[in-house]
């Protein structure tokens, strides 16, 4: 009886890390800028700040999308939403004027009560 407990315990935390670890999406997880997976979470463009592919020095290939808030995403590059936004992203010299259709949003900081 203990193992089965044991086992539940241990399968209900792996769950849950694994869980909580996708939610926030894939985040750079290396000092020297590399994805260590990615995600195919879609962040809207008035969230983005900026998008680039991540260093070729990297195992992962993915495109790093940095939110208004400064959260850093790893998204997978061979989605085609992912591949859209860096070319849209890439047309615009300067990023935070109104033709671009980036950085409109504020970052939403949330007050501790």
């Amino acid at each position: 009886m203990k193992t089965l407990a044991t086992f539940i315990l241990l399968t209900l935390i792996c769950f849950l890390h694994h869980s909580s670890a996708s939610a926030n999406g894939a985040v750079l997880a290396t000092t020297d800028g590399c994805c260590m997976n990615h995600t195919r979470m879609i962040i809207p463009k008035q969230k983005v700040r900026h998008v680039a592919e991540n260093p070729s020095h990297c195992e992962t290939k993915a495109i790093i999308v940095t939110s208004v808030c400064d959260k850093l995403y790893c998204i997978d590059p061979d989605s085609r939403w992912a591949k859209n936004l860096l070319a849209e992203f890439e047309k615009f010299p300067d990023k935070t004027s109104p033709p671009a259709p980036f950085n409109r949003s504020k970052c939403r900081k949330y007050r501790k009560k």
